[in-house]
């Protein structure tokens, strides 16, 4: 990432005056190939390294979609090295799964632009090249530019099933953790009480996509076996 002075300074203001920007600063100064890009990652194979030479050889050539890599590390489908994620792999199962990965994405990058509206809409656009500007001290050009990408990339989010699955996870933590590693049930302050221990229990199903590629499995199995199974 390169700084100028005044991004310096304007990060540093914020800093100092206790704020946290959850709000990434990557744009595309053309979006018309990114559901592209997208739908590519989708049907083709992960790379080992999603880099250039990568982005050129399914077919986007242009100097403009190269802006499409450091955006997709901010949205964690990318390691800082250009290695796919875990994201990047459940992604690829397609819709509707992808559409709320995808949800799951913006809401982590974008956080601050849903402070102005929970669902934003198109309605929301001049408020949203707003936030951009006066965040990462842009110019109106960019700041437009910045809320292209967002809206191009809310088209393939589904923010409502982004919610309802983070919302699912944090039930089942809940449920760990309220249950002790014996099996007693703990109060307020973490100690067991005595008596009959309460247990819970509960059913997950996990629909699997209609798929070739093994690392697809791959990934959402070591996804449930880290996140769910795992005590």
């Amino acid at each position: 990432m390169f700084w100028t002075k005044l991004d310096y300074y304007a990060n540093l203001s914020q800093i100092f005056q206790g704020e946290t920007v959850v709000l990434t600063k990557r744009y595309l100064s053309s979006v018309k190939n990114l559901p592209d890009v997208f739908n590519q990652i989708v049907k083709g194979t992960a790379p080992e390294n999603f880099n250039i030479e990568h982005l050129k050889s399914i077919g986007f050539t242009s100097s403009n979609d190269r802006a499409v890599i450091p955006l997709l590390k901010d949205l964690g489908f990318l390691t800082d090295s250009g290695a796919p994620t875990e994201r990047y792999h459940a992604f690829r199962a397609g819709p509707p799964q992808n559409k709320a990965v995808m949800g799951e994405a913006l809401l982590d990058a974008y956080q601050d632009l849903f402070h102005i509206n929970a669902s934003p809409t198109d309605a929301d656009r001049d408020a949203i090249k707003g936030k951009f500007k006066t965040a990462h001290n842009t110019t109106d050009r960019v700041a437009e530019q910045q809320a292209a990408t967002f809206f191009a990339l809310l088209k393939l989010a589904d923010l409502n099933a982004a919610r309802a699955g983070s919302g699912l996870a944090k039930k089942i933590e809940n449920l760990k953790d309220a249950e002790g590693e014996t099996g007693d049930v703990k109060d307020n302050n973490g100690s067991a009480k005595s008596g009959i221990a309460l247990k819970l229990g509960y059913k997950i199903e996990v629909y699997l996509p209609a798929t070739k590629e093994i690392e697809v499995y791959n990934a959402i199995f070591k996804s449930l076996r880290e996140n769910i199974l795992a005590s």
